[in-house]
């Protein structure tokens, strides 16, 4: 293979290279068929049973009661900010058929720039949105999305029809504490003590880097693959059972009516091939998968995520002391997976991104919204890679060191 970059782009992201070269063999010729992956039926019996057992790794990986489904679908978690506002009002008004709409009300904890975005989603279907939680109150400037919010600014609705949370935030590099004990963690002691809670929560950034805290407490688990575990185009749901409802008998009780490729049971009735999916997205995560599973799960990764994120805030706090660097999250609620910070001194960010660039480290740019630099460490970025980028900031940090004038 030629030289390959080192990848810390946001998404889509790195994949092993192993990985790669085996997809493709794949896209010459599919579990001895003779076709290539990109020209197969989805639904010849070599596909349908590949997919078969994307899902049992999912489930094997995660954990997966059979209380939840797990479906495939398309248009990434933009649509799904969408999908779960229709699929959720739709059960809300089969459980309680007699509440006017203005009593229908989503909760949402708002972040950063993806959970804002759903919430504004919510809000153009005519839903009516209480913002559980906002970020920007904790802020320092009250603009900014620094900070995961502690328990005390929280405030739940009694019987809402969803809560919905982003588990961690890619563009402005803050991410919910996998510590139950810390104030950064979810509170999910202060949600409504109903049976079955509607708590929705979009892990595309976080998703199969580690176990999902309290996974069969949630309703409806999102995630697009394009960060972890494949290419762009797949979208993985996990849904609660109870979540999957006759979207049509809703719209008749008055339910807006829900597009039938972003209906869940259109999805589960279908066993997610009621129209064609991406099927080289799904092959190149069947693959990932294995790749996973042979190197020991989510457990291996969890600890490998562990590592890299903290050798890297190790060194950005260094680079703080020399003035050079300036991290952009307090103190606990940093992302494992997209590490954002400053680069202080005029023209110091362009001369830091095309240092970095001359060494084969790309897509550390930060978000165009928010700017500076974002270094995403997904799966497939290895310790090695990590460190090399590492040992650049500390050369960067020590050439461009602040010194006072006396």
């Amino acid at each position: 293979m030629e030289s390959r970059a080192i990848n810390f782009g946001a998404g889509p992201s790195a994949l092993p290279a192993s990985v790669l070269q085996e997809a493709t063999k794949g896209l010459l010729n599919f579990s001895g068929t003779g076709i290539g992956v990109a020209e197969i039926s989805h639904r010849s019996k070599e596909f349908t049973a590949y997919l078969q057992n994307v899902e049992q790794n999912i489930r094997k990986l995660l954990d997966i009661q059979p209380t939840h489904s797990i479906l495939f679908t398309q248009g990434g978690g933009s649509t799904q900010f969408s999908a779960v506002v229709l699929n959720m009002l739709a059960r809300h008004r089969l459980l309680h058929p007699e509440l006017k709409d203005v009593d229908r009300v989503l909760d949402y904890v708002v972040t950063g720039s993806w959970s804002k975005k759903a919430a504004e989603e919510a809000r153009r279907l005519g839903s009516i949105v209480n913002i559980a939680a906002d970020s920007r109150k904790s802020s320092k400037d009250q603009k900014s999305f620094d900070n995961i919010p502690t328990a005390d600014a929280y405030s739940f609705s009694k019987d809402p029809a969803l809560i919905y949370y982003c588990a961690n935030e890619t563009v402005d590099g803050v991410e919910f504490s996998h510590d139950g004990t810390s104030p950064a963690s979810f509170p999910f002691h202060l949600l409504p003590k109903n049976a079955l809670i509607p708590l929705v929560g979009d892990h595309s950034s976080s998703f199969m880097s580690r176990p999902i805290h309290r996974l069969s407490d949630h309703a409806i688990i999102y995630a697009g693959a394009q960060k972890n575990i494949g290419p762009a185009g797949l979208t993985i749901l996990i849904v609660r059972n109870d979540c999957i409802v006759d979207v049509d008998a809703a719209a008749r009780l008055g339910a807006i009516p829900v597009p039938i490729c972003l209906s869940y049971k259109t999805l589960a009735d279908h066993n997610s091939l009621y129209n064609t999916p991406p099927v080289l997205s799904i092959y190149v995560t069947g693959l990932v998968l294995e790749h996973m599973l042979q190197l020991g799960g989510l457990d291996y990764y969890a600890d490998l995520t562990d590592r890299k994120s903290k050798k890297l805030y190790d060194v950005l706090k260094d680079g703080e002391i020399k003035g050079v660097f300036k991290g952009k999250v307090k103190e606990g609620s940093g992302s494992q997976m997209n590490i954002v910070f400053d680069v202080l001194g005029e023209g110091l960010l362009a001369r830091f991104v095309a240092g970095a660039e001359e060494r084969g480290m790309k897509g550390i740019k930060g978000h165009r919204s928010v700017g500076g630099v974002r270094v995403s460490v997904y799966n497939a970025v290895t310790e090695d890679e990590t460190d090399q980028l590492i040992a650049y900031m500390k050369q960067f940090a020590e050439q461009h060191e602040a010194h006072e004038e006396h």
